[in-house]
């Protein structure tokens, strides 16, 4: 079972580690340019139902996430580690190229956002194969009292992908400026991070194919030993589903809904839409926390060989619970306090026939609210407003009451496209017209902007979510038979980062729209979190100093 000569432990990590990376990178680029991505290929659709269809474009790709975990899943635990993952980057890689490639919605029309949900598809299925199997060849090369350490270089991967996706982003928005950046043609600048993927593929390959099959596979090979049926052994005998089941509810759960509220929904959504804080200052802080969340990433997993893994995971998932309503509410603060005393000033509230007011969760980005009441609601939460409800007579139009101010809403249900996109905009118009006057701001403050009370704000959240994520890899791998490992652990972990994580934006986004608090969309990953937080010290067994070659 020794590990092979000719492959070092520190060139299975440097490898595993970069190709994660890459992949990160791939799925990055598409979540910072989500607003972007809104603008160029849902234009047909107004700025809120576009967000809201862009938002859930970047949920599809974690929705086949799972589906990609079962695919190689099987292929990992049949034929080998390496050839599972060297198939998922070449695919991640090739479908990120591709949407540097694709025509817009004013260019190809409809054609040009189904072409994009083909590739999102792909690139969510091609993930869904990787984490398992970079995360296992690391873990049966380590030794067993290294396996934390060794492994949370693939954890710190995905702030290296970060990094790299915002860095480049950040350097060709300064270097071309927003609207060349922006724009929707073939030279706009948003392609370029896309495009760049080819380089990063073809180094990637190239460091995999120098890398051989793990030591506990190759064992599980010679023997013929290994699994002919993964998914009956994996999830139809009890002993093992117990285990996926556990992983999922008291591990994969918090971190799913934790990690993602912080690096996805409170930036690109919370500080950048609800705060209206600029999208360079938002950027500049992912950056800062992705960039401090790497060594913390090591430090915990490190600590986890030699205290336990089970309680460091706890300790951080009990951090972000507790921290996520007074941490968001410290944004504010830090990042538009002038909308924080016009909120306390003077309130709003949306009169409506609550029959005529819906839910605005729209997974596949194609359902229209038109109603007066969605309308108003819809441009509220855009604008980062907090409202209160109050019900109208049945049939009655909506409107909105700004302090002494009456703002009526329209209906149009039944417009055709363009006329429902300008009765929007009118909407709309009068809305922030009438906040105005009530002293509302239209955006953030760059002068009132406290950066260092934002970084220390989201620094908090970090410290959760890197003790929550830093052992996790480790766990999984020891907590499955190495015959079923690569399916076994793959799926719980995708279905928490892929349908709890990957759903935080646009389900509190409709959450908020339809409670009318901007906060009310943290329940989502509260619920989640608190979840993890109470099954986890009575479910989840301590795994540090397994055998995983069994």
């Amino acid at each position: 079972m020794g590990q092979p000569k000719s492959v070092s432990l520190s060139t299975v990590i440097v490898s595993s580690a970069a190709g994660t990376a890459f992949e990160w990178y791939d799925f990055f680029v598409f979540g910072a340019l989500t607003p972007i991505i809104a603008k160029n290929f849902f234009s047909a659709l107004d700025a809120t139902a576009g967000l809201l269809a862009a938002l859930a474009l970047f949920g599809a790709g974690f929705f086949f996430r799972p589906i990609g975990a079962l695919i190689f899943g099987r292929v990992g635990d049949r034929v080998g580690r390496k050839g599972a993952f060297l198939i998922t980057v070449t695919m991640m890689g090739g479908a990120t190229f591709a949407i540097g490639l694709l025509p817009t919605y004013a260019q190809a029309g409809p054609i040009a956002p189904l072409l994009l949900v083909l590739m999102r598809i792909i690139q969510g299925t091609a993930l869904g194969g990787q984490y398992g199997g970079a995360a296992i060849y690391v873990a049966e090369h380590a030794r067993h009292d290294h396996r934390g350490y060794a492994t949370s270089f693939i954890q710190a991967s995905a702030s290296f992908g970060l990094v790299g996706a915002l860095g480049v982003i950040l350097a060709l928005r300064t270097a071309m400026g927003e609207v060349a950046f922006s724009d929707g043609g073939w030279m706009g600048g948003w392609r370029a991070p896309f495009l760049m993927s080819a380089g990063l593929l073809a180094i990637s390959i190239f460091m995999r194919l120098k890398l051989t099959e793990s030591p506990t596979f190759a064992a599980i090979q010679a023997e013929g030993s290994q699994s002919k049926a993964p998914y009956r052994d994996a999830f139809g005998r009890w002993p093992n589903l117990k285990i996926v089941l556990t992983a999922l509810v008291a591990m994969m759960c918090a971190q799913g809904a934790a990690w993602y509220t912080l690096f996805f929904y409170a930036e690109q959504v919370f500080l950048e839409r609800f705060l209206k804080l600029a999208p360079l200052t938002g950027t500049q802080l992912l950056i800062s926390i992705a960039v401090a969340s790497a060594p913390m990433y090591i430090f915990f997993a490190w600590l986890s060989d030699k205290v336990g893994r089970k309680w460091i995971m706890w300790s951080g998932m009990t951090v972000a619970l507790v921290f996520f309503f007074p941490g968001f509410h410290a944004l504010t603060h830090f990042a538009n306090p002038a909308l924080e005393a016009a909120q306390k000033r003077t309130p709003v509230v949306v009169v409506a026939d609550p029959a005529h007011c819906s839910l605005q969760f729209d997974i596949l980005g194609k359902a229209k609210f038109t109603t007066s009441c969605d309308i108003a609601k819809s441009a509220l939460s855009n604008a980062g407003i907090s409202y209160a409800n109050q019900a109208a007579p049945t049939g009655s139009v909506a409107r909105v009451l700004i302090g002494d101010q009456v703002v009526m809403s329209q209906e149009a249900t039944g417009l055709p496209p363009a006329a429902l996109k300008t009765t929007t905009e009118e909407v709309k118009g009068r809305l922030a017209a009438a906040l105005k006057t009530a002293g509302y701001p239209s955006k953030a403050d760059p002068a009132h902007v406290n950066f260092w009370g934002l970084l220390g704000v989201l620094m908090v959240l970090v410290l959760g979510c890197t003790a929550l994520y830093a052992p996790i890899a480790v766990t999984l791998v020891e907590l499955f038979p190495s015959r079923i490992r690569y399916t076994a652990m793959s799926l719980p972990y995708h279905i928490g980062t892929g349908w709890v994580g990957g759903f935080v934006p646009v389900t509190a986004f409709a959450i908020v729209t339809a409670t009318g608090d901007i906060y009310s969309g943290l329940w989502y990953s509260a619920i989640f979190t608190g979840l993890s937080v109470v099954t986890l010290p009575f479910l989840l067994p301590e795994t540090r100093g397994r055998s995983i070659d069994g």
